[in-house]
């Protein structure tokens, strides 16, 4: 808040000032890389889902399907 910052001395202001900063950009960097991780999984799922149809839709024996899951991870 401005109005608490303000009433401070200049020397505790500019250190609220610094960690207010400090702590938004952790935010910011934290939710950026859960929301990374979330849909790099996703488009992995969705990939690995797609590939398996494939493999499946190619008639290929389950053992070769199998091995292609465990290929993927």
């Amino acid at each position: 808040d401005p109005g608490l910052a303000s009433g401070l001395p200049p020397d505790e202001r500019s250190l609220y000032i610094t960690r207010v900063v400090q702590i938004a950009v952790l935010c910011v960097l934290s939710l950026t890389v859960i929301f990374g991780i979330f849909f790099l999984g996703c488009n992995l799922l969705i990939k690995s889902e797609s590939m398996i149809n494939f493999l499946v839709k190619d008639r290929r024996p389950s053992k070769d399907v199998g091995a292609a899951i465990m290929g993927l991870y």
